[in-house]
């Protein structure tokens, strides 16, 4: 038996991973990653946005007293 696919390695043949379903885990696991880094960046952006609009009002503010 080949313990790369036996996930906790204790070589019990009912945990034994085929091929075909490690590699639709790992390819849910990507679709997962994917979708987390997107979202990750999308709201990376907005707060980007957020801290360039309050930046520019802190600016305004600062001439106006100034």
């Amino acid at each position: 038996m080949n313990h790369e696919f036996d996930y906790d390695r204790d070589y019990n043949r009912e945990d034994e991973l085929s091929k075909k379903s490690l590699r639709q885990i790992l390819q849910m696991s990507l679709e997962r990653e994917n979708e987390m880094m997107k979202t990750y960046l999308i709201t990376a952006e907005r707060n980007a946005k957020r801290s360039r609009q309050l930046m520019d009002e802190l600016s305004l503010e600062l001439s106006d007293f100034f």
